[in-house]
């Protein structure tokens, strides 16, 4: 069986605005069940990933084959998406059962944090397994007078999707950096558009979170020269100690036109599934056929996937009952 890829028609503000009308008192999840509330199980899953110019997409597509061919009578389908704030608010909702989301943002989720969904808690999301680092790229085109985030002020700035980890996080530096809205002009794009938008001087810089490196970012600096701005080693600090981030170096060899490490913050890749609607036996079953087969996966991020470090940024993200039972059985310490 091959996973089948759909696109979805429901924009990212269309799906948290609908995730708010639907939170809170009634909890209808649409589908005559409540969100976050009674089991429903299914084995036809719809897989949430992110734009296609990133990671998520290219990475989620050839799990979703992995698990349609090693895991019996389950059928995946994988969908662009906006990114991690529209993929855990559809996960509690019902609509996607299984997804990417940073461990940034889905902490924000269960504490009832996150931003535009403040107080409520999504309450069926289970953590299936750490990936990947995901670091923040700052980039600005070379022929620029930006040599810090600092410098940004009175910009054009591509800061993430709408429902993306990446707004979140750029919204988190740049704050460190004292700028706010109101210093600068948000652009919010898909990453993909966002590098259009920079070769094409439509934007001044744009902010991305992503798996490095990231073939989007190697095709745009083959046409246009363009360069890194770091975050400094105490901005980094102040941005961890308030968030789910942690400092990181992108490495010089990541892309052609680095000199040398960059510092900068990043935060974790996670596949998250719904404890509603994936059960204890597919939770185990998928978390095992990632595991197992992450050495066939073509996408370069895949080189990162260890199960000792599976449970890394947790934090307080409930393990998937499926996802604890195997990691037990592999003798992985849980938190």
């Amino acid at each position: 069986m091959k996973a089948r890829r759909i696109i979805t028609g429901l924009t990212t503000a269309a799906a948290l605005l609908a995730l708010t009308a639907c939170g809170g008192d009634s909890g209808d999840n649409g589908n005559g069940g409540e969100a976050g509330g009674e089991e429903n199980f299914t084995n036809d899953l719809v897989f949430a990933t992110g734009g296609t110019a990133g990671v998520y997409y290219p990475f989620g597509g050839e799990l979703a084959t992995i698990y349609e061919n090693e895991i019996d009578d389950v059928s995946v389908n994988y969908v662009e998406s906006g990114g991690s704030a529209e993929n855990v608010g559809q996960i509690y909702q019902e609509e996607w059962q299984i997804g990417f989301a940073d461990n940034g943002t889905t902490n924000l989720a269960v504490q009832g944090e996150l931003p535009g969904l403040e107080g409520e808690e999504l309450d069926n999301i289970g953590w299936i397994a750490n990936l990947y680092p995901e670091a923040l790229h700052i980039v600005v085109r070379d022929d620029s007078e930006f040599e810090s985030v600092a410098d940004l002020e009175g910009a054009t700035i591509a800061v993430g999707d709408a429902g993306s980890g990446t707004r979140i996080t750029s919204d988190a530096v740049l704050a460190s950096y004292g700028l706010e809205e109101g210093d600068y002009e948000p652009e919010v794009t898909d990453f993909g558009s966002s590098t259009e938008m920079l070769a094409d001087n439509q934007i001044d810089a744009t902010m991305f979170v992503v798996g490095t490196p990231v073939a989007g970012l190697t095709q745009l600096s083959a046409q246009t020269d363009v360069r890194l701005l770091p975050v400094e080693d105490d901005v980094a600090a102040e941005v961890e100690e308030a968030g789910n981030e942690t400092p990181y170096d992108i490495p010089a060899d990541a892309y052609d036109f680095l000199e040398e490490d960059l510092s900068t913050v990043a935060v974790f890749a996670t596949i998250v599934a719904s404890t509603t609607q994936v059960s204890e036996d597919l939770g185990y079953e998928i978390t095992k056929a990632t595991f197992e087969n992450a050495d066939t996966i073509t996408v370069e991020a895949a080189q990162f996937v260890d199960i000792e470090e599976a449970v890394l940024g947790i934090g307080d993200i409930p393990l998937h009952p499926g996802a604890e039972r195997y990691y037990e059985e592999e003798g992985i310490e849980l938190p």
